[in-house]
């Protein structure tokens, strides 16, 4: 016989086993090099300065290398920072409607960071050649600038002349959120013809390398060909690189709530190289298709540069207006692509209707209630039904103890006399699985409930309840015990609903679901406070329902 709660426990276990452990099952193949270059970027190697000592790297304040180079403001209603003029890089951004943490006084957060610092974090744009005598633009080139600052009102131009009648113009607009639109423009007046290959580059260092230990793709990601492929951090071995051929698509360096990414051309064919220089230190970098610029005519590159936050709405506004294949794959959907995204635009139109996000959870947990509500009262009147013919189903294994056989066929024959379905529960057991998965992954991805407050102590509902058993009590508790008020009622929850439902016929079986409110209870502790307040009142709704289809079939 197959029990109800065994199903529905079954069912979550392999719910939360998967989260935590897909990533290390089922890790996703890399397809090889498909292709070689004739032209390669330079990766990127540590700065030293003048007194470091042989071998070691000296890093400074953020300041310290903002006062060495001169720069041009960036600025508008997203964005603060700026670019340094020589190599014209973007090293500096802050992203101004976004604070560390909680507090209202804290920074804003720091994406970009200059080189020299603990860790840089920094793109940059320009022309290769296969000609070792032409001279190019490079990451200490001093442009001349003709602009004061870049702004969606005042885009920046910079000029630079190699001196061999070759002038190159870098034109660089921004939008009012996070998108850079690099022009290239090269005016060759040299007398001879000229191939140049357009290249751009995203070099970050991290603190440690990065572990895989995270239900958030956070580390290298890429559209190549339509197809998303992320790569780990930690699958990268020091001098080890991964180079892909595609036409279109974008690659850049993803967190959990941040991206940066440049934008490749569509229709055009470009080589995509992903590498671990070493020392933490790692670089995406592109090289497009060759340019031929004949002698006395102008040549134009045009590329554009991602960095914000994962907004899901703009991302897909990138993608209708700026025809920027499957962006709003930067966002680590999961599995459930299908249900993760029309969940997060579902609890946005119920924020909107609101205004507290917590609330809009609460509802939409209520309106999945709603469209199961058909499908969960032929579960409940299926269990109530076997909770009243339990005392029968007891008497026959007594009965029957030894004849495993003959017990089975006088079960499934008072089956068929009192009209149960024993499976019948499990298709509500199986919708449940992807819209927990689902709705785990949108509290976890989504930035836009981030920092998202509910009612009373909760400020963060994408973090877990603060509100835990060592601040009520002032008492040491080990950090796995030490879980919030609203995983305590969640608990409780679970533990009248297993009351309400068949208890298992096998002792042992049943001793181990009489835990499983507690451990259920410790175990989603840790998770964020927005999923654990949805499951309660999830609950809460089925012990209703449940009640009054039990009082329906004349169940005490």
């Amino acid at each position: 016989m197959k029990e109800e709660m065994k199903g529905l426990y079954a069912a979550i276990v392999l719910s939360i086993v998967v989260i935590f452990v897909s990533n290390y099952l089922f890790p996703k193949p890399q397809p090889s090099t498909i292709r070689e270059e004739k032209v390669e970027v330079a990766t990127t190697k540590p700065e030293k300065t003048e007194s470091a000592p042989e071998n070691t790297i000296k890093t400074i304040s953020v300041s310290e290398a903002l006062a060495q180079d001169r720069r041009v403001k960036i600025s508008n209603a997203s964005l603060l920072g700026s670019l340094r003029i020589k190599g014209s890089r973007f090293d500096e951004l802050y992203l101004s409607k976004y604070k560390t943490d909680l507090n209202p006084e804290s920074p804003n957060v720091e994406l970009l960071t200059p080189t020299k610092t603990a860790t840089p974090y920094y793109a940059e744009f320009g022309w290769l050649s296969t000609d070792k005598s032409l001279k190019l633009p490079d990451s200490d080139t001093l442009w001349n600038v003709k602009s004061k600052e870049l702004s969606p009102e005042t885009p920046l131009v910079l000029e630079w002349n190699n001196g061999q009648g070759i002038k190159f113009v870098r034109k660089i607009s921004l939008d009012n959120h996070y998108m850079f639109h690099i022009e290239e423009v090269v005016e060759n007046n040299s007398g001879k013809n000229i191939t140049l290959y357009p290249y751009g580059l995203i070099n970050r260092k991290y603190e440690e390398a990065k572990t895989a230990a995270s239900v958030v793709h956070e580390g290298m990601s890429a559209i190549i060909n339509s197809s998303l492929k992320e790569i780990k951090i930690s699958d990268l071995e020091d001098g080890e690189k991964k180079e892909f051929s595609t036409n279109g698509g974008w690659a850049g360096f993803s967190d959990r709530y941040w991206f940066s990414a440049f934008i490749l051309q569509n229709g055009a064919e470009s080589n995509v190289k992903f590498a671990n220089n070493g020392e933490n230190q790692y670089q995406i970098d592109f090289v497009g298709k060759p340019l031929l610029i004949n002698a006395n005519t102008v040549g134009t590159y045009s590329s554009r540069f991602f960095s914000g936050a994962k907004e899901i709405k703009l991302l897909d506004k990138y993608t209708k207006d700026l025809g920027i294949d499957k962006f709003d794959l930067a966002i680590d959907f999961g599995w459930y692509y299908f249900l993760t995204k029309p969940f997060f635009y579902i609890l946005d139109f119920l924020f909107k209707i609101i205004g507290n996000m917590g609330w809009a959870i609460l509802l939409f947990a209520a309106l999945l209630r709603l469209a199961m509500f058909p499908i969960a009262n032929k579960s409940y009147e299926s269990m109530s039904k076997m909770k009243k013919v339990q005392p029968k189903l007891q008497a026959l294994q007594e009965k029957y103890k030894d004849d495993k056989q003959k017990l089975q066929t006088e079960m499934f024959e008072l089956y068929r006399k009192e009209k149960i379905n024993p499976a019948s529960g499990c298709l509500p057991l199986l919708i449940q699985i992807p819209v927990f998965f689902s709705l785990y992954k949108v509290l976890n991805i989504a930035i836009e409930i981030r920092h998202a407050p509910f009612v009373g102590w909760i400020k963060d509902l994408s973090a877990p309840d603060p509100l835990t058993i060592s601040v009520l009590t002032h008492l040491p508790v080990p950090s796995f015990l030490d879980i919030g008020v609203w995983p305590i009622v969640m608990g409780i929850t679970m533990y009248i609903q297993q009351k309400l439902n068949p208890k298992p016929t096998n002792k042992d079986q049943a001793r181990m679901f009489a835990l499983m409110p507690l451990i259920f209870m410790f175990m989603l502790g840790h998770f964020a406070s927005g999923l654990v307040i949805y499951w309660t009142l999830s609950n809460i709704l089925s012990i209703i329902q449940q009640k009054v289809i039990m009082k329906k079939v004349g169940v005490d």
